[in-house]
């Protein structure tokens, strides 16, 4: 089920989670009392599910604080076809009333809402928790900039949501298929990608593909920051997709055994159609990069001092599928200190020679 729900609320706030495929919305003025009341604004949720939402929402707020913009993600049981489904809930604060039935009778100077998006699980709706986060956001821009039929934008805006923050992943999946292996290279080795002759969707689609699945966050932000740099130094290195024809098409894309490896689960997993285990498949994917990356850089510091140690760098990056971007990442880590780079530097050799003999 893919809903949601607005209400509207006087009282202390606080986050919680729900699952369900709706989107929902309930105004909550900011509490001063210990009371407060949720009344609804809008929801495409069926008639005997929506006071079940609402009561379990009102408990979850009446156990803490709640912040504008922060989203909870929970669990509950409603009156659906699948009785349990995961709620993401968010409060979100706006001007002017965002539907027509919010009079300024029922909000004060500031409304306060409370978003509810149904979907999937608990579990699954957490993976999309900050995309959910920036699309409740994009909401004051939605309803600021539009003067005329901001109802109806308002009730398409949140309607979208599901197809807008969770199917993004899924959709870059099933248009690149085996291709998907030098996208998944590319934010690996956070290599710039330039898209062309692409409709907006599309090219938003794939730059947050390429944004989720970079190693971002995850490795020392000094680190990434050095190897972006350093990459987009590089002449010519930019990988060029164009979409103009049925098939998109890649310039200066590379590849390599682990991508490819990854590549093939998330194409085994796309008769399911299930747009969370995606997202799932992603998230491994980068997890599986951090592992290998963090072994990589035990190997080295053993190495510093043992020629054994040394051997064993060389073949974890010969079998590890990734070895070529793993370097890259070391090297760049390791750039002030003399004798991980001496390792380096015998290690970029050993792999030339083996790049060398493989071709001949």
């Amino acid at each position: 089920t893919r809903q949601r729900e607005l209400g509207d609320a006087g009282s202390p706030t606080q986050r919680g989670d729900s699952d369900d495929g709706s989107p929902g919305n309930l105004t909550l003025e900011t509490p001063s009392a210990t009371d407060f009341s949720l009344s609804l604004v809008d929801t495409n949720l069926p008639s005997e599910a929506e006071p079940e939402l609402r009561s379990a929402i009102a408990k979850r707020l009446s156990k803490g604080a709640v912040f504008e913009g922060l989203g909870n993600v929970t669990s509950v049981e409603l009156s659906l076809p699948d009785s349990r489904v995961g709620c993401y809930y968010c409060l979100f604060q706006q001007d002017k009333p965002l539907l027509e039935t919010a009079t300024t009778e029922s909000v004060p100077d500031t409304a306060e809402y409370i978003v509810c998006f149904l979907g999937g699980s608990e579990k699954g709706l957490e993976l999309f928790r900050l995309e959910l986060d920036r699309y409740i956001q994009g909401l004051k821009t939605n309803v600021d900039g539009k003067e005329v039929s901001s109802e109806a934008c308002t009730k398409s805006y949140l309607s979208n949501w599901f197809e807008a923050a969770v199917c993004p992943i899924q959709r870059v999946v099933n248009l690149f298929q085996e291709k998907l292996t030098f996208l998944l290279h590319a934010a690996l080795s956070y290599t710039p990608v330039e898209v062309q002759e692409s409709d907006e969707k599309t090219k938003k689609d794939i730059n947050g593909f390429l944004s989720v699945a970079s190693l971002q966050g995850l490795i020392h932000e000094g680190t990434m920051t050095s190897l972006c740099m350093a990459m987009t130094e590089e002449p010519h290195k930019s990988v060029v997709i164009n979409c103009s024809g049925s098939q998109p098409q890649f310039s200066n894309a590379g590849s390599n055994k682990f991508c490819e490896d990854w590549m093939q689960a998330f194409l085994n997993a796309a008769g399911g159609g299930n747009p969370f285990l995606f997202r799932q498949i992603l998230e491994n994917f980068k997890l599986k990069a951090i592992q290998d990356t963090n072994n990589l850089k035990r190997f080295i510091r053993q190495a510093e001092m043992n020629h054994y140690a040394l051997f064993k760098c060389y073949l974890f990056l010969k079998n590890c599928g990734s070895g070529d971007i793993l370097l890259k990442i070391v090297k760049v880590e390791h750039e002030e200190m003399p004798e991980a780079k001496n390792v380096i530097l015998a290690l970029e050799e050993f792999m030339k020679e083996a790049a060398v003999a493989q071709t001949c």
